[in-house]
């Protein structure tokens, strides 16, 4: 009962989590996972549409419940939403792993530690001893807590030596650690995330290119980032994890490697995930100083290494990361938030955003969103799910420096905001001030043509309509330079935007199920509306890990991706023209 309850309190808390525990499909409070191709392609692996969906998710250590299901008799479903079937479950895997590994299963607990080891799934020697400390930490020191049903819950302190060296029995892969990837003045570690959560791969001398930095944050504490990074169940890791109060760094994943950070397979391929600890809803609370500045000195790293350009098109939020395929667009996620100072970020890496003369030019000219963050007061409408904190019990309004303005219909304070489709599917619905409501929203350093002009507003092309925001005096802008305009070509009344970019059906060798894609339906990009290419167009291409080394499929189309509205999307080159060559931007030295 002991290692049991240790497990359970490791895994979950002793929370049944109302059926669901992880995202990616692990259930109750043993934390069984039951992991299916749709949640693959809804997760941070965001692998909707891709031909190999089913083997991402065709893993031993996504379906220890269906595992559990056998040897307990019970029922999946069962498992799933019963807690009592859950536990059962659980000490029916923990026993079956300790029956094969010493034959029996003794009274003592120390005696289990290979057995916990085994529970966690993972082949990596380190992972497995990791997890097993934290149980037998547990042990040792006792623990106690008030679920949320109520239960009051206790597991006593034991002693005991655990039986360590059972953990060599369990022929687990030795733990290569490689060197950390990051600059010399950073305190920085290397602990791996579990394996099913990224893909080994070799950029970029396979050819898939890197071309975007995402900026994350973690909505839990630090420690409990790398432990869920290192869950075989969670589906999801980033690159690099950087501490709030001192901007240490731990990193996850090589930098060569695909890691499931962004909820797009598309962008995944081409991008290094960089999380923060803290949480969106309080971010000016918990983006430090310290944090930016590590953050500022890995970005500029990782830039030089992958020749990325310093820029708000190339350096992107998690927020601007568009939905691969229609019905993925609602839920992707919007950290870093509303409280993120890209402003400030951005002069920290030496590519300040508003670099020239604050204002805004005629209608057809490119201006930079640039709120002076300090003052730029916005509030916005923080309910419970929006703070994973948990220290919002019930839904209030915020006010406080922001890096982001509100995009509206008309230009009048009191016109309705801009609703996005996919937000907001309700006829006659229109756009919210809650702060996860990104489809009415411009943030800092992002790149728009100027549609119209009307006193104290502005409009631009966004989301496929003219949309208005308070500029007065062009104080919110800067002019814009050595951009690329793009609209759509000859009579296309109505182009396709896409939320990834794989190669045509035929393009793909023998062996390998072809991705799919399709525009996102909702979200035209009419005639006589331009918007920013914030890159030279590029090749469609797809990736493939299990077919060593790796397989890059270069298709012959080119896509251009554009800022299209408060995320970024993708447009076929062949259906767009461009107003004149690619010119590469300048970056700045200094503040």
């Amino acid at each position: 009962m002991p290692v049991l309850l240790g497990v359970s309190y490791r895994e979950s808390l002793w929370e049944g989590h109302a059926g669901q525990y992880s995202t990616m499909g692990g259930y109750g409070p043993m934390n069984l996972t039951d992991v299916t191709a749709s949640m693959m392609a809804s997760g941070q692996s965001g692998a909707a549409g891709r031909g190999d969906l089913a083997t991402l998710a065709d893993d031993p250590a996504l379906h220890t419940l269906t595992a559990a299901a056998e040897l307990t008799k019970a029922p999946a479903a069962q498992l799933r939403t019963d807690d009592r079937q859950n536990i059962r479950g659980g000490a029916a895997l923990l026993a079956s792993y300790e029956k094969a590994l010493t034959g029996a299963t003794p009274a003592d607990p120390a005696q289990w530690y290979g057995a916990v080891a085994r529970y966690l799934h993972s082949p990596d020697t380190n992972a497995s001893k990791r997890f097993a400390d934290d149980v037998y930490a547990t042990l040792r020191t006792g623990a106690q807590r008030t679920t949320a049903d109520g239960q009051q819950m206790r597991l006593r302190a034991t002693s005991g030596q655990p039986a360590t060296g059972q953990l060599a029995r369990l022929h687990l892969r030795a733990s290569a650690t490689p060197p950390t990837d990051c600059p010399a003045e950073l305190d920085c570690q290397f602990i791996p995330a579990a394996t099913t959560n990224y893909q080994p791969a070799n950029r970029t001398s396979d050819g898939l290119r890197v071309q975007y930095i995402v900026i994350h944050d973690t909505e839990t504490t630090y420690q409990q980032a790398i432990d869920a990074f290192q869950n075989p169940a969670n589906g999801a890791a980033a690159n690099y994890v950087m501490r709030a109060f001192d901007g240490a760094v731990t990193q996850m994943v090589p930098t060569k490697d695909l890691a499931f950070h962004a909820g797009n397979y598309w962008f995944n391929m081409h991008s290094v995930g960089i999380e923060h600890e803290g949480f969106a809803a309080h971010g000016a609370t918990w983006y430090t100083p310290e944090q930016y500045q590590a953050t500022a000195d890995l970005v500029r790293y990782l830039a030089a290494k992958y020749d990325i350009p310093l820029d708000r098109q190339h350096i992107i939020g998690h927020d601007n990361v568009p939905g691969p395929v229609d019905g993925h667009v609602a839920g992707m996620h919007w950290d870093p938030g509303p409280y993120w100072d890209w402003a400030y970020f951005m002069r920290l890496v030496g590519s300040p955003v508003d670099w020239g003369p604050r204002g805004v030019g005629p209608v057809g000219s490119v201006v930079t969103i640039t709120p002076s963050f300090d003052h730029n007061i916005q509030t916005v409408t923080v309910c419970p799910a929006d703070d994973g904190s948990g220290a919002t019990t019930t839904c209030t309004d915020q006010t406080q420096a922001s890096n982001f303005l509100y995009v509206h219909t008309q230009p009048s304070a009191d016109s309705p905001l801009v609703t996005d489709p996919y937000l907001h599917p309700t006829t006659g619905s229109i756009g919210t001030t809650e702060i996860d409501d990104w489809g009415d929203t411009v943030s800092t350093g992002q790149q728009f043509v100027v549609a119209g002009r009307r006193g104290a507003w502005t409009a631009i092309w966004f989301s496929g309509r003219k949309a208005w925001f308070y500029n007065p005096n062009g104080r919110n802008t800067t002019r814009a330079c050595d951009v690329t305009v793009i609209t759509p070509a000859g009579a296309a009344s109505t182009v396709g935007v896409y939320g990834e970019g794989y190669p045509q059906p035929s393009e793909y060798p023998p062996g390998l199920n072809p991705s799919t894609e399709k525009p996102l339906s909702s979200y035209p990009l009419p005639a006589g509306q331009a918007y920013v290419a914030t890159a030279p167009p590029a090749n469609a291409d797809d990736f493939f890990a299990k077919n060593p080394p790796d397989t890059v499929v270069t298709g012959s189309e080119q896509f251009y991706t554009i800022q299209y509205n408060h995320r970024v999307a993708l447009v076929n080159a062949a259906d767009v023209t461009a107003d004149d060559p690619w010119f590469p931007r300048h970056q700045h030295a200094g503040g």
